[in-house]
């Protein structure tokens, strides 16, 4: 379910009693795995087609932070109006898809899927969780999980994120910046055939030995800020994996991250009082 077959098809789910779903989720809006999650429980509840959710803990389940999706600039890495870390499981997610009506047809009439959970023993939100299984190549370790959030946005900009080293999503880096550390992109089979920058010499910062991360805008506005070239910095993906476009134009204009940062605080608050009834796992 990628590529240009995102949605099951109603002919591939003939014959289809009862679908299960079972990925590991990472907890951030722009990992495709919830897009996927909506586009099964769209096509199931098109079908009359149980679906049955065995779920898994979060290893973002901690914290929520960034801003909300602005629907003007949904596409598959971000359907859904919740923020870029929204501290849910998959199974209190599909919850929430269903019952505040943001499952649809083509026609834009509201779905309701018949989902049935199956829940995690001993789980809480404060739970700490290293999946005993890589989530995706690019995500080898917790520490490259927990930095996902926050390093993922350079992927919408000219900026490498180390995709063609041994430590994908811990680092960041470009030819033309200096910063403390290096690294060369490489061509990696099934992780990375094409990298960014690939043979070039990145200059730029290691983060494998930062404490447990949280998201943050600052390693984007310290590379902005501290990039010297003629190339753009940011492309179009940027404002996609955001959400919006504010904070591209707020970064752009010099204004420092903690204050972007703040300007979530209200929609955030609205989110977690939102959040609270679909909860399955106590915080």
């Amino acid at each position: 379910l990628y590529g240009n077959n995102k949605k099951p098809t109603q002919a591939q789910l003939t014959g289809i009693q009862v679908m299960v779903f079972d990925l590991q989720d990472v907890g951030v809006r722009f990992y495709t795995y919830i897009s996927t999650l909506k586009y099964v429980m769209e096509a199931c509840a098109e079908a009359n087609i149980r679906l049955v959710l065995l779920d898994r803990p979060n290893p973002n389940g901690d914290y929520i932070a960034g801003p909300i999706l602005n629907l003007r600039y949904s596409s598959f890495v971000g359907l859904i109006p919740i923020p870029v870390v929204y501290g849910m499981t998959i199974g209190e997610l599909a919850r929430m898809m269903n019952d505040e009506g943001w499952l649809k047809n083509d026609a834009g009439q509201r779905l309701n899927c018949q989902l049935e959970i199956i829940k995690c023993e001993g789980y809480t939100h404060s739970s700490v969780y290293d999946p005993p299984v890589n989530p995706s190549p690019n995500l080898p370790n917790y520490q490259a999980i927990r930095l996902y959030p926050s390093l993922a946005l350079f992927e919408g900009t000219t900026f490498s994120v180390g995709r063609g080293t041994s430590y994908p999503f811990q680092m960041y880096g470009h030819p033309d910046f200096s910063g403390p550390f290096s690294f060369t992109p490489e061509a990696i089979a099934g992780k990375s055939t094409s990298p960014k920058h690939l043979k070039q010499l990145c200059r730029g910062v290691d983060l494998r030995d930062v404490e447990p991360p949280v998201f943050t805008l600052k390693y984007i506005s310290d590379a902005y800020s501290g990039f010297r070239s003629a190339d753009p910095f940011f492309n179009s993906f940027f404002r996609k994996l955001i959400g919006n476009g504010s904070t591209e134009d707020a970064l752009k204009a010099g204004k420092d991250y903690r204050e972007i940062e703040k300007t979530w605080e209200d929609e955030l608050f609205e989110f977690k009082e939102k959040r609270k009834k679909y909860l399955l796992y106590p915080d």
